[in-house]
């Protein structure tokens, strides 16, 4: 890099061996000393000065070459679009697709699938979408859910509404557009879950239907299996673990689920765990849980 202003001065020469050795004074930066066989005039020609590779190597280009005797013709991509994509040379290529505000992307297949990581984990990958009111017992269900599984020697992975507010969701607020692109990311990182073979817990309030639906049509048929806690708005109420309902009735919190925001009850969950049945504690609710699991074929590859 020379300085601006600054003006290269031809040092002396000398030759041995062949060589010819050059040094290159720059005013302020010091001595460039460069090693090299034959003049200076030779070195430009062979590109090694020339600031035009930097512009070449922006220009779009698309050569089609001759690759055997039989005349069959091979694509070589040298371009690059002014969007950043590279140029798409016709049928030759590797199909590209659209989704949502993404242009110009692959799906790209691996020799791996689920089913082998399945068959490494002796379980198949799904999840369990705990939905409810806040206070109704999610986390605390989902906890003794995955201790369970533990116990039985099973992988499981809990997506927290509020943990992942803390991190991947945190740019989001509680308005309703905000809240079905939190239930949407969670459900994309659940499916990767479920992708890996892991049995992925989500445990969230998640009090939109169409949102919830959303999440389960992104999964095969039977790997989406939503556990609605039937808990009494006043029972949760009374819980108030994080004191928001109290927040929530002077007025403090807009918009809470249950106060001044809908929650839509699940008509047609897998599961439902009721606050006034006998056996009402988080492991029990937990192991019947577990025994759907078993009777689907969850826990084995």
């Amino acid at each position: 890099m020379i300085a601006s202003g600054a003006k290269p001065h031809l040092g002396s020469c000398s030759q041995g061996l062949g060589i010819r050795h050059e040094t290159l004074s720059f005013r302020n930066i010091g001595f460039l000393s460069l090693k090299y066989c034959g003049s200076v005039a030779t070195l430009r020609s062979r590109g090694l000065l020339q600031i035009k590779a930097m512009e070449n190597s922006r220009r779009d280009n698309v050569e089609t070459k001759t690759v055997d005797g039989d005349g069959k013709k091979e694509t070589n991509l040298n371009g690059v679009l002014s969007n950043g994509h590279a140029v798409n040379p016709g049928n030759n290529s590797i199909p590209l697709s659209s989704t949502g505000k993404s242009t110009n992307i692959h799906w790209h297949e691996c020799s791996l699938e689920k089913v082998d990581r399945q068959k490494l984990l002796n379980q198949k990958g799904c999840v369990i979408w705990i939905t409810g009111l806040s206070g109704s017992g999610k986390s605390t269900v989902a906890c003794a859910l995955s201790r369970s599984l533990y116990e039985r020697g099973k992988m499981t992975y809990i997506l927290d509404g509020d943990n992942v507010r803390h991190g991947l969701n945190r740019d989001l607020t509680f308005k309703a557009e905000d809240r079905a692109e939190n239930i949407r990311r969670i459900g994309e990182v659940a499916k990767l879950f479920a992708d890996a073979g892991v049995i992925c817990i989500a445990s969230l309030i998640s009090p939109y239907k169409m949102d919830r639906d959303a999440c389960r049509a992104l999964l095969p048929k039977g790997d989406f299996i939503e556990v609605f806690m039937d808990v009494p708005l006043q029972v949760c109420e009374a819980r108030d673990p994080k004191g928001l309902y109290k927040l929530a009735r002077s007025g403090k919190i807009k918009g809470f689920t249950g106060i001044d925001d809908p929650y839509e009850p699940p008509l047609n969950s897998e599961i439902v765990l009721k606050h006034e049945e006998p056996c009402a504690s988080p492991s029990e609710m937990a192991e019947k849980v577990v025994v759907y699991l078993e009777e689907k074929g969850y826990l084995l590859a």
